[in-house]
């Protein structure tokens, strides 16, 4: 069994090696969890002692097969939380992450499998993010951050990297959401920020805010 705490570090770790690569940095776990790079060395350690990361001094840490499984169970009941949240009680999509938060670590994988279920095995959660499969299988999505795109190109968003309160409110205000059509309308050369159309309304936007969108382009 894993402590509440021991399962958010091993899916902060599955998001870092996602992002970065294998062997995460100690100070780049600490700071996905908020704390102390010396609180981050001794979990570290712990883990390790359960055989569920790999540790190397400068090489940083890596899930093992157990290590990763756990963490895509984690990943893959939050997600059907969520959808669980938005689909059968109403919450908004920027509502639900604290709550899934919580409602990941229960451990009835009967309960988990029921709910996948009843929800009609959905494939993606609120924010376009794929739901693992009961094997830990994860559909593989075709998508691009918005930043990449270049002038005249457009797409579908299919998800969004952050998933904070805040700016998914702030895409609400901006009617973006899954589904939307994205068109780069201009983009500035300086510091990459952008003039985008959205439902045949031009805005502009920070180089923050299309690193954070992801879309599927046409």
């Amino acid at each position: 069994m894993f402590t509440l705490a021991e399962e958010n570090y091993l899916k902060a770790i599955f998001h870092l090696e996602n992002d970065y690569g294998t062997g995460v940095s100690t100070n780049a776990i600490a700071d996905k969890m908020d704390t102390r790079a010396s609180s981050a060395t001794d979990m570290i350690q712990k883990l390790a002692d359960k055989k569920v990361i790999s540790y190397q001094k400068y090489k940083g840490a890596s899930l093992t097969k157990k290590g990763k499984s756990i963490a895509v169970n984690i990943i893959r009941k939050h997600r059907l939380w969520e959808v669980f949240l938005v689909e059968k009680l109403d919450f908004q999509w920027d509502e639900v992450h604290e709550i899934a938060e919580q409602l990941e670590h229960i451990k009835s994988d009967e309960l988990i499998q029921r709910l996948d279920l009843f929800l009609g095995n959905p494939d993606f959660d609120p924010h376009g993010d794929p739901i693992p499969d009961k094997n830990g299988y994860i559909k593989p999505t075709e998508k691009k951050l918005l930043s990449k795109l270049k002038k005249n190109q457009q797409g579908i968003c299919v998800g969004v990297k952050e998933s904070s309160a805040k700016f998914l409110q702030y895409l609400d205000t901006r009617k973006i959401g899954i589904g939307s059509s994205i068109k780069v309308i201009d983009k500035e050369d300086f510091d990459q920020s952008m003039t985008i159309q959205v439902s045949n309304k031009q805005f502009f936007i920070t180089k923050q805010i299309s690193e954070n969108l992801y879309l599927k382009t046409i």
